[in-house]
């Protein structure tokens, strides 16, 4: 078995699992569908495709940092014929990085991987309006279990938020450089009682009838230090902007 780790990292995030109507509200942490219809829209899957094999998949997060909630008052307007949509309110996570695994067969781990080097559809952080910041994957597929492969990650926070903890740590008395617990959400493996569950399984990403199952959690967490001196970031992968094509649109003249 395999392990992909994901940076999901950007302006805003927004993983809603119970959004309805004029009300989109978000989880704290980003679910398994929206990770999930991430890493389908890659590989150029359609809405209404198959999603057994991702689904498959074992998931968990890590809150490297967990970001501010923010509230938007939502007005738009049809795009052919000026109609007013409706008043919606919709939350977004602003400022937030996780880090977030699948864990599955080989093979399939390592296309979805290629599949994010070059996706297809353009990735984005739960809605798309929420493109993400920073290159979703971190390193090639790992030989590890799924839960100490999130426990061992770099922390992916950024620069100011370690310092700013870095800095904290020292005034608590700690020794420099301190450490800083990160929050996970895992999935229950068979056998085992959940703490909690969640309606953010996906069975069918089709518009017409879009489907979800329950979901057991666990949680867990992990300590790293909280270093504030050498923050030069590891080597990336090689940079894809998948809008750098695009041709601008001329502004309508009316």
């Amino acid at each position: 078995m395999s392990v992909l780790l994901l940076r999901l990292a950007g302006p805003l995030q927004a993983w809603g699992s119970a959004a309805r109507f004029t009300r989109r509200t978000t989880e704290n942490a980003p679910t398994k569908s929206g990770v999930i219809g991430l890493l389908a829209a890659a590989q150029g899957r359609r809405r209404d495709a198959d999603l057994s094999d991702l689904a498959a998949l074992e998931f968990g997060v890590r809150v490297d940092q967990p970001g501010t909630r923010l509230r938007d008052f939502h007005t738009a307007h049809h795009s052919d014929t000026l109609k007013a949509m409706p008043l919606s309110e919709r939350f977004y996570l602003a400022d937030a990085v996780f880090v977030a695994g699948v864990s599955g067969e080989d093979r399939l781990v390592q296309r979805l991987y290629e599949a994010l080097l070059e996706p297809v559809f353009l990735p984005y952080l739960g809605r798309r309006s929420c493109p993400p910041s920073q290159p979703i994957t971190i390193a090639e597929p790992l030989d590890a279990d799924l839960e100490d492969a999130l426990k061992e990650a770099r922390w992916e926070a950024s620069d100011w938020y370690r310092k700013k903890h870095g800095a904290s740590s020292r005034l608590r008395g700690r020794p420099t450089p301190g450490e800083v617990r990160l929050d996970l959400l895992l999935e229950c493996r068979p056998g085992t009682v959940p703490e909690m569950t969640l309606r953010d399984l996906p069975v069918s990403f089709d518009p017409r009838h879009r489907r979800y199952g329950l979901r057991g959690l666990r949680t867990a967490e992990t300590r790293v230090p909280a270093a504030v001196g050498d923050l030069t970031p590891p080597p990336q992968p090689p940079p894809h902007e998948p809008t750098a094509l695009l041709t601008p649109v001329a502004p309508r003249s009316d």
